[in-house]
Order: C-alpha cells, then sequence, then structure tokens
C-alpha cells in the first residue's frame, strides 16, 4: 500500500522568531494526527527556511513506491501565491520529478468553515465587549490586501456573509495593505455613521508582522476616536473548521476534484505558461 505525501504550503511570517511560521507548524502537527494515513510536510513560499521549491523536492523523495505528492495551499484567497508562485513551482518539480504524480488543491476561499471560524471570533470578541447591541456594533474585517481583484473580491464576499448570518448592521471590508479601503478610513465612516461600537476582526490564519502591526493601529485609533469602544477580534487560528475545511480540500485533492486551477490544464507542464486566466 502506497502513502500520499502532504505538502501545505504558507505564505510565511516576517515576524521576529517567526512565530507565524511556528504556529503554522503546530496547526499541521495537530491536523496530521487527524490523517495518519499521509505524510504530512510543511513548506512556504516566503520568510522561511523551506520554500516551496525544497518542499516539493522533499514530498518528491518521500513519495515512493506509487505515492502522490498532494499540495494543500493554507492561503486565504486567489491572488499572485495561488495563481503564479504555486503553479510555476509544480510546473518546476514535475520536470525534476517526471515519475512523480504532483496534485494541488485550491485555495481556502470564501468558504462557510470560515465563515464559521470568522463568526466565533466576532461572537468572542462581543463577550469580552459584555455583549453590546450589534445593531449599534460595527465590525471590520480586515484581510491581507492584493492588488488581485478577484482575491478583494472574496474578502468583499466573506464581508457580505457576515454581515447576512449575524446581527450587526454595519460589516465593511479592509486592507492592511497594497489595496483600499485601509482600516482608518472604515473606521472613519463606521463613527460617521454612528456606531458605539467597533469591532476589528482580522482576516488572518495565524499571527504575525501584519497582525502585530492591527494591534498598534487599534491602540493608536483608539486615542483617536475616544468617544467610541476599538475591539480587535483574534485572528483564526488552529481551529476546528479550518481543520474540518483543510480535510475537505485533502479529499478533493485525493480524488481529483476542484484542483487549483492550473492543475490538470493542458499547458500545466510548461514553466513560462502564464497561469492568470
Amino acid at each position: 500500500m502506497t502513502h500520499d505525501v502532504v505538502l501545505l504550503a504558507a505564505h510565511g511570517a516576517r515576524d521576529p522568531g517567526s512565530e507565524g511560521n511556528q504556529e503554522v507548524e503546530a496547526f499541521a502537527a495537530l491536523w496530521a494526527e487527524r490523517h495518519p494515513e499521509i505524510k504530512v510536510l510543511v513548506c512556504w513560499i516566503e520568510h522561511a527556511p523551506i520554500l516551496l521549491d525544497d518542499g516539493l523536492d522533499q514530498a518528491a523523495t518521500l513519495a515512493s513506491g506509487g505515492a502522490r505528492v498532494l499540495v494543500l495551499p493554507l492561503i486565504l484567497n486567489a491572488a499572485g501565491h495561488v495563481k503564479g508562485d504555486i503553479p510555476q513551482a509544480l510546473a518546476a518539480a514535475r520536470e525534476r520529478h517526471p515519475t512523480v504524480e504532483f496534485r494541488c488543491a485550491r485555495h481556502l476561499g470564501t468558504t462557510d468553515h470560515l465563515l464559521k471560524a470568522l463568526r466565533l471570533r466576532l461572537h468572542q470578541a462581543m463577550v469580552e465587549l459584555n455583549m453590546p447591541d450589534p445593531h449599534t456594533t460595527g465590525v471590520v474585517l480586515l484581510a491581507r490586501g492584493a492588488s488581485d481583484i478577484e482575491s478583494t473580491g472574496e474578502v468583499a464576499k466573506m464581508a457580505h456573509w457576515l454581515y447576512e448570518t449575524t446581527d450587526h448592521a454595519l460589516v465593511m471590508p479592509a486592507f492592511t495593505g497594497i489595496c483600499f479601503p485601509r482600516l482608518e478610513q472604515v473606521v472613519q465612516r463606521l463613527d460617521r455613521l454612528g456606531m458605539s461600537q467597533i469591532i476589528v476582526l482580522p482576516y488572518y490564519l495565524f499571527t504575525g508582522r501584519l497582525i502585530k502591526r492591527i494591534g498598534e493601529q487599534v491602540a493608536r485609533l483608539r486615542t483617536q476616536y475616544p468617544t467610541r469602544i476599538i475591539a480587535r477580534a483574534g485572528y483564526i487560528g488552529a481551529h476546528e473548521h479550518l481543520m474540518a475545511l483543510l480535510d475537505q480540500r485533502l479529499l478533493e485533492c485525493r480524488d481529483g476534484l476542484a484542483l487549483l486551477p492550473c492543475d490538470g490544464c493542458a499547458h500545466a507542464p510548461a514553466a513560462d505558461h502564464d497561469h492568470r486566466h
């Protein structure tokens, strides 16, 4: 019997001491306990010792006797890493290891699993505020910025899902960089619209430099708006719903369903193929 090798591909964190990368490794170890039938490795796209090419090579070495390498991106939205870096690395790995079958699942995306995880973090923040009226508590869904409109559109979609499934009168998306609106702009809008409380809800999987920056921004905003209560909710982290979503992506990848858009494309083996279509 052959055993698949699963490679979890995370973004990578710049934070000192790589606390974010350590969280990814701890999450991977916890998730691997649910799947003793597979070997689980971790790599990162940037800001880490084991990058994507090295991770693919390590997985290919372990995939002997007909085992497959299943790449599961630990990435929320489909921007440059999902549409460019991962497909190009896969194409190069297939050339280096022609006898190994590589498959790549789609990114995590906008799913009910992540909606439930975000709603729990939002509820926890409301509990810490002693459960104020959600109709006067605005929510900022704060995500990593991207130049890809599909990626930013997924954030806006999740913000709308939160609005539709909670009692909060206003849920608005914002971004930490690259694109707009930024956190300060959205807080200003919520203030003008009369929200008594504002909860900043990070749309991030794990900690890192940007999570720490968000904390500093929230602290500064509290001094700018002394008549408003501004709170920061927790990021998603090693949530049961995140693990369940990864279970789903693993199953889809094994069965050849819902793969990365270019995985299986007739042009995929070409390293210079433009994967943005």
